[in-house]
């Protein structure tokens, strides 16, 4: 009896313990999209300089939080951290990945300490990371650092060799922004307060375990203008783990300080680490997958962790927030920033309502607001994808916020010249964006980026008519129709292109569909990877050509025909045209499907899975941009099988997972639905939804929220 006995604890010990190796946040590698491409074979061509990587940062955050508490090894270069570096200046409380934010940069140090030269030596051997946790050995100062953190809190938690005296670098003058102005002082015996101004204001209260002996600075060595001011934080000598404790706020330092008080001040550094693996393995959960390989799964839940750290939190625990006219407001819901809206309105955002409904209707609480206060609905970089991504979202069943509000701003976007939509009278009159003659353009002339704003305002409409249906505003649903079908007046049939088109209607001349623009006709592309852009209309696209096999040659030649070797930032990863390391043609590789060529869009699809993500000699790098988690989501769909192809319908395109079954449950709610994959071949023969046969390759978003399964037959 005894022995059984035994047998049954040892038994339960080993079920228990491998339920814990195979909970998904253990499958997430931070690091994952750190770093960068230098093969010429991955890059699609010899690089001269640096090719950005993904952009992201490795370091502690929970989803979509105020904080991101990262290692910064260069300033003014995407998130502040790329693999490759040697050095850390500093440990900073925001990222994204975008060139901006690092701000509040806190560095452990021991000795003396020169404004301009503090960085430390470190190795990936002594370093790292997990969802909510960053450890890193900082070589010059002998000091083990270890970071967690809240929505709106740090925890740093750094441990000294025996006898150093303890410092803190505040080097406020530094973000991957200009800074404007900064502040630190002391406040108590354990407290040291501030603030920086770059982009935003950001406010902090830091409570320290040791006594703060002074808060003292260095200059540097005037060279031109006036020496650099860096303070120096310093500690009474104690025997065990410096640990600083640090709330946030957009507002106020009161708000930082209450932050602190009600999210961190009573809690360990292991009840905060715990906290924060807890809260990311309760979403990351909300997706459980069977089958498939060990790398295949890290990839996957990787790239849905890296699907959620952006937009980030602006409002305090208390719903303050500082809007976009700068008055302090509360308005009863978490305010975020804007979303990447260019590049993650075509996947991520969509993910996002899925998965996390409450912050999503909250984000477009937080566009409205904003929008209200600019007079247009706001959106990012380029094209109007809020309408995509609140059209999307109100057909999803997305509706906590006043979607009359954001209706009206969108149609003004659509119609009133001076907001959002540049150029659109223009637009709206001539039926498409004239570019300019330009005699010999290369890849950095800036223009009009005609092409692509004609494409894409000609989505963006058909978004916002979507709505207007919906809001059975019939005069402008017709209105808005009526200009969906622009996107083929830039359509050249002889050259078989998308082709930039001048004022007096005759095509750009010196055209080279091969060579791309940063913005003269296309906005970060060629030709090649601008023209299958029509994802409201694709049977309408596919007529543009003489046949179905017509248009087949052509998009056969997309994956075909060789990239020439042209290095332009942010154009990388090529299967020969089609650029898997830049958004503008991520749908491109399913318009196969509308020719009745599945089998070779899955092709398509495999092999950007299997190559493009967790490449170069460390495994850790992307084709190109996460974008703030577009290229993860994109990842992400695929593996399940499922893609929304036109995000402002409430839709999805069916392909082939990566994974044998799939069992997936939405955000707020006990339901969800499953996906199960029969054989493991490339040509879907039949899907069947709940027992029942799809007709197509489109299954409604209503549908799966019915929380029946979904089985997709395949056959080689």
């Amino acid at each position: 009896m005894k022995k059984n006995f035994v047998l049954i604890v040892f038994l339960l010990f080993a079920i228990t313990r491998t339920q814990a190796q195979n909970a998904p946040v253990n499958y997430v590698n931070p690091l994952l999209g750190t770093a960068t491409l230098w093969d010429a074979k991955d890059a699609g061509y010899v690089p001269t300089r640096r090719v950005w990587g993904a952009e992201v940062f490795p370091g502690s955050s929970v989803p979509n939080a105020m904080v991101q508490l990262t290692p910064v090894t260069q300033f003014h270069s995407g998130s502040g951290y790329q693999y490759e570096d040697k050095v850390i200046y500093g440990f900073s409380h925001t990222s994204k990945g975008h060139w901006n934010l690092c701000y509040i940069p806190l560095l452990p140090a021991t000795g003396t300490i020169a404004a301009d030269d503090y960085k430390s030596e470190f190795s990936h051997t002594k370093e790292s990371a997990h969802p909510g946790y960053y450890q890193v050995y900082l070589e010059r100062y002998g000091v083990n650092a270890e970071l967690t953190s809240t929505l709106r809190c740090a925890f740093h938690k750094y441990t000294f060799k025996a006898g150093e005296h303890k410092k803190i670098i505040a080097d406020l003058s530094m973000s991957n922004e200009r800074v404007r102005s900064w502040n630190i002082v002391q406040e108590g015996d354990n407290v040291f307060t501030g603030f920086q101004q770059a982009g935003e204001k950001m406010y902090f209260y830091a409570v320290t375990n040791h006594k703060i002996k002074s808060i003292d600075s260095v200059k540097s060595e005037p060279k031109r203008g006036e020496p650099k001011t860096v303070p120096v934080v310093s500690f009474e000598d104690a025997d065990k783990p410096l640990e600083m404790k640090i709330g946030f706020s957009f507002v106020s330092i009161k708000n930082a300080k209450e932050n602190l008080e009600k999210e961190m001040l009573n809690k360990s550094f292991d009840q905060v680490r715990k906290e924060a693996t807890d809260t990311w393995n309760d979403l990351l959960s909300k997706i459980t997958v069977t089958g498939g390989t060990e790398r295949q799964k890290g990839l996957f839940y990787s790239c849905l962790y890296r699907s959620f750290l952006w937009p980030a939190l602006r409002s305090d625990i208390n719903g303050d927030f500082t809007d976009i006219g700068g008055k302090v407001v509360n308005k009863g819901f978490n305010y975020y920033t804007e979303p990447s809206l260019w590049d993650d309105y075509r996947n991520k955002l969509v993910l996002l309502g899925l998965l996390s409904p409450k912050v999503t209707n909250d984000v477009i609480k937080s566009l409205i607001d904003k929008g209200e206060i600019k007079g247009f609905m706001p959106t990012f970089f380029h094209g109007d994808h809020a309408s995509a991504f609140i059209a999307g979202s109100y057909l999803r069943g997305l509706r906590d916020y006043d979607v009359k509000k954001a209706y009206n701003l969108l149609l003004k976007n659509a119609t009133v010249e001076g907001g959002t939509r540049p150029y659109i009278t223009e637009f709206n009159t001539k039926g498409y964006i004239a570019e300019l003659d330009v005699e010999n353009p290369v890849t950095n002339t800036v223009t009009k980026a005609a092409v692509t704003k004609t494409l894409e305002y000609a989505y963006d409409d058909y978004a916002v008519a979507l709505l207007a249906k919906e809001l059975k505003d019939t005069a402008n649903y017709r209105m808005l129709m009526s200009k969906t079908g622009n996107y083929k007046n830039v359509f050249d049939s002889a050259t078989g292109f998308m082709r930039g088109r001048l004022a007096d209607g005759t095509w750009v001349k010196n055209f080279k569909p091969d060579y791309p623009y940063f913005e003269y006709m296309y906005r970060e592309a060629n030709a090649w990877q601008s023209t299958f852009f029509a994802p409201h209309d694709p049977n309408g696209l596919v007529g543009l050509f003489p046949s179905k096999a017509a248009f087949e040659q052509k998009l056969d030649s997309l994956f075909t025909v060789p990239w020439k070797g042209y290095e332009a930032e942010n154009i990388s990863g090529f299967i020969g045209q089609y650029c898997q390391g830049n958004q503008p043609d991520h749908s491109t590789p399913f318009m196969y499907y509308f020719i009745n060529r599945q089998e070779k869009s899955q092709v398509i699809l495999d092999s950007i899975m299997n190559h493009f993500y967790g490449m170069g000699k460390e495994k850790l790098a992307y084709a190109g941009m996460d974008d703030a988690g577009e290229m993860s989501s994109w990842y992400v769909f695929n593996a399940m099988g499922f893609y929304p192809f036109s995000p402002a319908d409430p839709k999805y395109i069916v392909s082939v997972p990566i994974f044998d079954k799939i069992e997936f449950k939405f955000g707020g709610t006990n339901k969800g639905f499953a996906i199960i994959k029969k054989n493991s071949g490339k040509k879907i023969n039949d899907i069947n939804y709940g027992g029942q046969k799809v007709n197509g390759y489109f299954i409604d978003d209503a549908e799966l929220k019915k929380g029946k399964t979904l089985v997709i037959t395949t056959s080689k």
